[in-house]
């Protein structure tokens, strides 16, 4: 079977699109390429990187970088997940299938939170929503997509 190569995409690929990565790699790393990349780079979240490896994931290796860094990676699928992203995506990866599925911004949930630990909750929910759409939703809509 060839893997099929996909691309998580969000704003600043500092946090969900590394936990989108994070998590296909963890479930579905023997049908796909898994990659994360942001329209600006901002560097990965910590507290992304913390929660992350709360679930049994290590983020601490993983780099933010820009989109146009996977230009020469002949990507299968791209999915948006957030709606910046999914805007604003770029031309030369609308030649993949494209698909938005949009979670919520932890970093921007936790600044409104009361206590470190509701602001951790916040991070630790999105975290958990991300790891349900590529468990349960992701193999399908990769075994949809054609191999480019």
């Amino acid at each position: 079977m060839n893997k099929k190569h996909v691309l998580f995409l969000c704003t600043g690929n500092s946090c969900r699109s590394q936990m989108a990565e994070g998590w296909a790699r963890e479930f579905l790393g023997d049908q796909v390429h898994a990659y994360s990349a942001g329209i600006e780079a901002h560097g990965v979240n910590p507290i992304a990187i913390q929660v992350m490896k709360e679930a049994g994931v290590d983020l601490s290796g993983h780099s933010s970088k820009l989109a146009s860094t996977l230009a020469d990676i002949p990507l299968d699928l791209v999915i948006t997940v957030c709606g910046h992203a999914d805007e604003n995506c770029p031309a030369f990866l609308t030649q993949a299938k494209l698909v938005h599925v949009g979670f919520d911004d932890p970093p921007k949930l936790a600044k409104e939170a009361d206590t470190e630990t509701l602001a951790l909750d916040c991070f630790r929910r999105v975290r958990d929503e991300i790891r349900d759409f590529v468990r349960d939703q992701l193999p399908e809509l990769i075994a949809q997509t054609p191999s480019r």
